[in-house]
């Protein structure tokens, strides 16, 4: 992994990982076949793979995380029900509004510190079968909430929110692009966070480094229905078994090592909170991201990354004053040293210059 001071570190996210030369030589070995014919031998592995570690009777592979929510919402749902979510969720900020042009849904998002809300915030957004409303269908939980700072949900808190949300008659939904870390970070395997919720999604193109590819689990009639809105998206492939292997690979060499990512983070987190100017919600930070205010003084959240890309970082600002920087595969402990010192630099020369 390169540490040159003259390359520039990217924690814009972990979705910018690159496939390493290991990653690469089993894509490149990987028995092919044709998926949309359903003969693909490694899609079929890694769905199998997948099914059992969620404990689902059934999977299946598709090209991204914006894909797999919509599957599955898609698949719960019927033009004009309700979804219920987090304000903050993904699915209302950053998949372009598909919810209302792919499934025709209403969202309603709840508030709720860290990205997290209750059962009982539930049972108060909850519409009754009425010609009046729009009815409530579908809970989506994010774990771990990416706006909410990569906080991770409680386990008794997410299980009590699908339990509600099957006592109320609806279906519940585990947004897990980021499953991976909150399992390593809370040492709670995957399929236990699953195991409440009708479909789970996870992600392998985030922090485990594969180029491409998320996956959806649940009984095998909800996955028919999302294989068929996969095809129905346009998001079936042929020999896709070459991206599955380095899905594959990722389980296999990439899961463990998310610690060091978070890690990193925390390190990262302590030495903002004592930069001058810059101020972190410690408390958030319990994975791979950071995210941090900066002081109207030194600028807005998108002119002081200008000012931190300048000196050879890449972080991303999500509101007038606040930035994300994200941990992952491709930073290594030299490149956080350097970015502490990099952001405390331009944090003093920010102040200078004010």
């Amino acid at each position: 992994m390169s540490t040159h001071a003259d390359r520039p570190i990217d924690m814009r996210s972990d979705t910018v990982t690159r496939p390493t030369d290991a990653m690469k030589r089993a894509m490149i070995e990987a028995p092919l076949g044709d998926d949309v014919l359903g003969d693909d031998p490694t899609i079929i592995e890694l769905q199998e793979r997948i099914a059992a570690m969620m404990g689902k009777e059934a999977a299946v592979f598709v090209p991204s995380g914006t894909m797999a929510n919509q599957t599955a919402i898609r698949a719960h749902c019927e033009s004009g029900d309700e979804v219920i979510c987090h304000e903050n969720g993904h699915i209302i900020h950053y998949e372009t509004g598909s919810p209302a042009a792919l499934s025709g849904v209403m969202v309603k998002g709840l508030s709720g510190r860290h990205g997290l809300f209750t059962a009982h915030d539930v049972e108060a957004a909850f519409r009754p079968r009425s010609h009046h409303f729009s009815w409530s269908k579908l809970v989506i939980v994010e774990n771990t909430n990416n706006r909410g700072g990569g906080t991770i949900w409680p386990l008794a808190q997410a299980e009590s929110v699908a339990n509600k949300a099957h006592e109320l008659g609806m279906r519940a939904h585990l947004d897990g692009a980021r499953i991976w870390n909150a399992s390593v970070a809370t040492g709670i395997p995957v399929g236990t966070w699953a195991r409440t919720f009708d479909t789970v999604s996870c992600c392998f193109s985030k922090g485990l480094g594969a180029p491409v590819g998320s996956a959806v689990a649940g009984s095998r009639e909800l996955i028919t229905r999302v294989h068929r809105f996969r095809k129905m998206f346009g998001g079936t492939m042929r020999q896709s078994g070459i991206l599955a292997a380095a899905a594959l690979y990722a389980l296999d060499h990439h899961v463990a090592r998310l610690a060091e990512d978070h890690a990193a983070a925390k390190k990262l987190a302590a030495a903002l909170a004592n930069t001058p100017g810059i101020s972190v919600d410690m408390e958030a930070v319990q994975t791979n991201m950071v995210f941090f205010d900066v002081d109207p003084a030194l600028g807005t959240a998108a002119q002081f990354c200008d000012r931190l890309k300048g000196a050879g970082l890449w972080v991303l600002p999500t509101a007038p004053h606040r930035i994300r920087a994200v941990l992952h595969l491709d930073v290594s402990k030299a490149d956080v040293d350097r970015a502490m010192t990099i952001i405390a630099g331009c944090a003093k020369t920010a102040a200078a210059a004010a």
